[in-house]
């Protein structure tokens, strides 16, 4: 679905939206946290369920779409930005004393339309641009600079962990001896060499599986998400909502074993004289995840590979 814009500002199509804000459950009083803002589809459909005195925390690495927040929502009190990832949602939350009172949260996980659409972002290999891919440009390690120090091996390793890249090793030696010859720098030179280190390849464009493991690694996306879903057990209110929206398999395999490891606890050793129903149980996983529609979809393509997760915390 579309969550439509005034003229200002791009009609930008939030993925799985109904879906969203009937499992968040909207109180109008509540306070709820939108941990990836990008460029407001679900901020937007959340606001317009939330009365006077109803709250949204939201946040997001990418100064550009902090920059957007604060435009788009200059007028609307209810809204709190924080520019920073998700490690920073525990202090967010405490700042304002609401800790252990947040009613919904929600992870919109990956790259948004615009950061892919943008070729000075180093996202897509479909557009010759600048090797950046950091999320947040204002600080840290670009791609361009993290090719030219990493050793072979971490990255190979980096391309299999993250990419599941299968061809990993052959990839990383193309790499490392292009970046001998001259530096990689945009994202056709990467892209390329890539491709003639996989001659044989069908399908999906051969960097397609590489380019999201660098991205996932220059921007630490899994040890943020770890974080990031623990600290939402820290602020949740009794009865609040975890919502995760992933879109490929690492990070929704990361979501499914914490929420499960939330419900069921660390497993007990066998011959323990406790049966799990004597355990303290403090959230459940609800229902089984969602995925878009046929309609979503055609409307949508990015949708395609989007993984909804829902949990509620008991205690």
């Amino acid at each position: 679905m579309a969550c439509r814009m005034n003229e200002k500002f791009n009609e930008h199509q939030a993925v799985l939206l109904a879906e969203v804000i009937e499992n968040l459950a909207i109180k109008p009083d509540g306070i709820y946290v939108d941990a990836t803002f990008g460029r407001g589809g679900h901020a937007h459909a959340i606001l317009q369920q939330l009365g006077p005195h109803g709250r949204l925390f939201a946040m997001d690495k990418d100064p550009e779409a902090v920059n957007y927040a604060r435009e788009r929502f200059l007028h609307d009190e209810r809204l709190i930005i924080q520019h920073g990832t998700f490690a920073g949602l525990a202090g967010l939350i405490a700042r304002h004393h609401l800790t252990g009172k947040v009613n919904g949260i929600l992870f919109d996980l990956g790259v948004s339309s615009p950061q892919l659409d943008d070729p000075d972002r180093g996202f897509s290999f479909m557009r010759a641009g600048k090797l950046d891919m950091r999320m947040d440009y204002s600080r840290g390690q670009d791609a361009a600079a993290w090719i030219a120090t990493i050793d072979e091996k971490e990255l190979a390793d980096v391309l299999w962990k993250y990419g599941e890249e299968r061809a990993s090793r052959r990839v990383a030696r193309a790499i490392v001896e292009a970046r001998e010859m001259a530096p990689i720098t945009t994202t056709a030179q990467l892209a390329d060499i890539i491709k003639k280190a996989i001659p044989a390849w069908k399908g999906k464009h051969p960097a397609t599986r590489s380019f999201q493991a660098i991205r996932i690694a220059v921007n630490q996306e899994l040890e943020d998400l770890e974080s990031g879903l623990e600290q939402a057990m820290e602020v949740l209110d009794t009865g609040g909502r975890l919502l995760v929206i992933s879109f490929h398999s690492l990070e929704d395999r990361l979501v499914k074993q914490f929420m499960r490891h939330e419900e069921c606890g660390d497993d007990l050793p066998a011959g323990l004289p406790v049966k799990h129903a004597a355990k303290v149980l403090h959230f459940k996983r609800r229902g089984r995840a969602i995925k878009p529609g046929d309609k979503e979809i055609a409307l949508n393509a990015r949708a395609r590979s989007a993984i909804l997760r829902i949990g509620e915390k008991l205690l």
